[in-house]
């Protein structure tokens, strides 16, 4: 309701729908100031509720417009935040495509470098049953040609060595063949095939330098010259003189000839030899221990008893017994005699037939 109308409905009030007598009182004329009054002050309370409702209204008003002003502010940040969100969103997506690009490119790689390590990791294990395959190999060359237990048991424990190095499960079948042929060459109880070749060859390279029997000379003697004993005086005694100078020539002419026996054994007479003869009896000689290295080498105890013993006679027979060469040789040859090299070599068949087996069924399960 406006101020206008206010006052108009105050006025209406006031005025009396009918005039008062003129013969009434002064009540009503009070009643009447009383209501006018009590109207002016409806009028004045409903000015003031008026005037308090448009304060109320205005601040309303201006607190809805700052709000209004706060909202489209807000909203014009939100805006903004939104636009700005919006940018971030859109560079984070751009991100997340180049990453995502990355990690595409980065599992390709992956695959590839997997793939390469596989290669590799196969590569390195055929080389490696390359590796020990020879080893292998070189292992029951040596048991078979040479007899050499010493190095067949290092290169076995290198090959087993270097399979448990690797760590892959799948050689252990390998390696149990490798120990278990490792423990028996450890338990095998043959001569020292090594030793005895050895000793052969040392023999072999003094076989020139012998001295043979007839090229010997006599021992020195050592003959004391008899010395005449000159009595001592002034005088001097001929006769003395004369004794200790026959003496002295009768010492140097029983030098000058000399009969030895050169068999003392009772062996026999060697005979003598001419050069070419005894250059074929030195070849003989060293052919006999070659035979002998042979026989050693292949097992064969039988021929390397027999080569021995001819080796033995010759030297006896042939050649200066009292050299210390030729001792040391006789003494050599008999010890070599007494060795047993009838023993059985071990064969490593089975482990390189295991190690080859292994191998083709690797390259099988690559080729599928």
């Amino acid at each position: 309701m406006t101020e206008s109308n206010t006052l108009a409905h105050a006025t209406e009030l006031i005025t009396p729908a009918e005039p008062l007598p003129r013969d009434s009182a002064g009540v009503p004329f009070r009643l009447a100031a009383g209501l006018a009054g009590f109207a002016l002050l409806a009028v004045l309370a409903l000015a003031w509720l008026v005037w308090q409702g448009s304060e109320r209204l205005e601040t309303t008003r201006q607190e809805l417009a700052r709000r209004l002003t706060n909202s489209d502010t807000a909203q014009r940040e939100t805006q903004a935040n939104a636009k700005q969100n919006r940018e971030a969103l859109d560079a984070l997506q751009a991100k997340v495509g180049a990453l995502e690009a990355r990690a595409a490119e980065m599992q390709s790689q992956q695959l590839a470098l997997e793939t390469m390590y596989q290669e590799l990791s196969r590569v390195r294990e055929d080389r490696l049953l390359a590796e020990i395959e020879q080893d292998v190999s070189l292992a029951a060359q040596q048991l078979q040609l040479a007899g050499n237990v010493e190095a067949a048991l290092i290169v076995l424990q290198g090959a087993d060595a270097r399979l448990a190095k690797s760590g892959q499960p799948q050689f252990l079948p390998l390696r149990k063949l490798i120990n278990r042929d490792i423990e028996r060459l450890r338990a095998l109880p043959g001569a020292d095939v090594p030793g005895i070749a050895m000793k052969l060859e040392a023999i072999l390279n003094i076989v020139p330098n012998l001295p043979l029997a007839y090229e010997q000379r006599p021992a020195p003697t050592s003959v004391e010259k008899p010395v005449a004993a000159v009595p001592p005086g002034p005088t001097f005694d001929w006769q003395a003189m004369a004794r200790a100078w026959l003496a002295d020539l009768w010492h140097e002419v029983r030098q000058l000839v000399r009969i030895e026996r050169i068999d003392p054994q009772g062996i026999g007479d060697p005979g003598l030899l001419s050069p070419r003869e005894t250059f074929f009896l030195r070849e003989n000689l060293r052919l006999r221990l070659l035979s002998a290295r042979l026989g050693l080498l292949a097992r064969d105890g039988r021929s390397f008893q027999s080569d021995l013993k001819q080796a033995s006679e010759w030297l006896e027979r042939y050649f200066d017994a009292r050299a210390p060469a030729v001792v040391e040789a006789q003494a050599s040859l008999k010890n070599l005699a007494r060795q047993n090299v009838m023993h059985a070599p071990i064969e490593l068949n089975e482990t390189l037939a295991a190690l080859r087996n292994f191998k083709l069924t690797r390259d099988r399960r690559a080729s599928r």
